[in-house]
């Protein structure tokens, strides 16, 4: 048998891309090394996660987001919006919006005015989950779908033709049209298909332990820079640290109780004594992206295609982006009614943004080295953070609100993610999308309008329907991931907007 698509990793990344190809109604196979998914760290506390707006509002435009949004076990103890009650920031009378290498912005400092073209809707801007809880709703939808997931099988090696992939997992060969690697940081796919992999080396070597301590009082709650390094404390007794060693820890020894007490007392200056190491993991500030995302018919998304630290949070985001962005490219070349350049343009649109996710992540090292430059630079940050205008510009990166891919077109509303219109019926942009076709809204119902999209009728939907409110647009072309392809104002640019359809949907069939 041979699949459309083969995936290599059954994390977050793998599992909505293969609900995305599903829903375009190809086979989808998907092989894990692992064979059980579950993990103490992707539990709370260690496997919290925030999920910025372009995720929320995928989630929402393919019905998932109520799932995903169910509050997690009640063992976890969960608190707002399944953070850990414990939490240290959920301690403060204001409540923050994220943060820049520790140093928060807050929800009430920010201005929604700033962004004309969001809309109100049940998708926000963020939104904590747990790793494993998010993992166990895509592996549901996955197989409800009809995706194949096989686990205890890792991709070894592949062979690629120009007709299909063979893919040799273990003892079993399988073939697939498309392979697309979504195997993590030390990816097999990316190696065995000789991705080029640049960026720079780490400078540190960070630490997420769960320790009981003789002496916790010894540790103040929160975020705290030491001359040493940096360590967030929230207790009982969850840690995560920093040590500036060039990363040379990191997976080269076993993580010992003795090691962990000496680094974290050398990390908080305290002679604090660690009694039990229940959970260690370590991670570093390595920040490498693929040259490529794409060698023939072998793909790479996520940490596959790139690597950075995790603060902040960005990693798994950018990664659900590349899954939303890929897998209807992918789903209309397969099928045959792809533009030229489409599945390039994957590469187009998603590189640049990882680019932006490395360097952000690089920022926030720079912030947090144990020197008296960075301290003063701190500080500059602080005072700047704590402005209306700092807080919401924070808040855009952040929250992935500044997101716009550089699409052309002449309304600045084209590149962005469109907004979710409520028609005069109480429908929702969101909902239109759930079938990951294209869209469009014509709301002024233009009878040139509706003969457009009946060229392309099986792949957009036309609605003619006025809005609640329309920002100005007389129409609005959405592509399947839910981005604005062509935006029309007063007296709509009919041919811009069949340009934009032949762009992103094709050659248009017979009225």
């Amino acid at each position: 048998m041979i699949h459309d698509v083969v995936i290599a990793g059954a994390g977050p990344v793998g599992l909505f891309l293969a609900c995305e190809l599903r829903l375009a109604g190809l086979s989808v196979l998907v092989l894990e090394q692992t064979e059980d998914p579950r993990s103490p760290l992707k539990r709370l506390p260690f496997g919290m996660r925030g999920l910025s707006a372009p995720t929320i509002e995928a989630f929402y435009r393919r019905g998932m987001l109520n799932d995903i949004a169910a509050p997690p076990r009640a063992k976890d103890a969960p608190g707002v919006g399944g953070a850990p009650a414990g939490a240290h920031w959920m301690q403060q009378a204001r409540r923050p919006g994220g943060h820049f290498a520790g140093i928060q912005f807050y929800q009430d400092n920010i201005d929604p005015s700033k962004w004309p073209y969001r809309l109100p809707s049940p998708a926000g801007t963020n939104m904590p989950v747990e790793l494993e809880y998010l993992e166990s709703v895509l592996a549901a939808r996955a197989t409800a779908m009809g995706v194949e997931i096989r686990r205890g099988l890792g991709v070894d090696d592949f062979k690629q033709s120009d007709e299909e992939v063979s893919i040799q997992a273990g003892a079993e060969t399988f073939r697939g049209r498309w392979l697309v690697g979504c195997d993590g940081g030390r990816s097999t796919v990316r190696k065995a298909g000789g991705f080029e992999f640049a960026g720079t080396d780490p400078e540190f070597t960070g630490y997420s332990v769960e320790v009981g301590m003789a002496d916790p009082e010894k540790l103040r709650p929160g975020r705290h820079y030491t001359a040493t390094g940096m360590y967030t404390y929230q207790q009982p007794g969850t840690i995560a640290m920093v040590d500036f060693d060039g990363g040379a820890f990191h997976r080269t020894q076993s993580i010992t109780l003795e090691h962990v007490q000496a680094v974290l007392r050398r990390v908080s200056c305290t002679d604090v004594t660690v009694t039990a190491l229940p959970l260690a993991t370590t991670w570093t500030d390595r920040a490498h992206q693929a040259t490529a995302y794409r060698k023939g018919r072998v793909l790479l998304a996520g940490d596959a295609a790139h690597i950075h630290s995790p603060l902040g949070g960005q990693g798994l985001n950018l990664g659900l982006g590349d899954a939303m962005n890929l897998g209807w490219k992918l789903a209309a070349t397969i099928r045959g009614d792809a533009p030229a350049g489409l599945l390039d343009s994957y590469l187009g649109e998603r590189h640049p943004e990882g680019a932006r996710v490395l360097d952000w992540s690089r920022a926030q090292v720079g912030l947090m080295r144990p020197s008296r430059s960075s301290r003063a630079l701190e500080a500059i940050i602080r005072d700047l953070i704590d402005t209306r205008d700092g807080a919401t510009y924070f808040a855009e990166r952040v929250w992935g609100v500044s997101l716009r891919y550089d699409l052309g077109g002449s309304h600045p509303l084209v590149g962005r993610s469109a907004p979710d219109f409520e028609l005069l019926d109480g429908t929702r942009l969101g909902a239109l999308l759930g079938k990951g076709r294209g869209l469009l809204l014509d709301f002024d119902v233009r009878a040139p309008l509706q003969t457009l999209a009946s060229r392309w009728n099986d792949r957009i939907t036309y609605v003619a329907s006025d809005a609640r409110d329309r920002l100005g647009l007389s129409g609005v072309l959405v592509r399947p991931d839910g981005f604005v392809a062509w935006a029309g104002e007063a007296t709509p640019d009919l041919e811009e907007a069949a340009q934009a359809a032949s762009r992103w949907f094709g050659e248009p069939g017979v009225v």
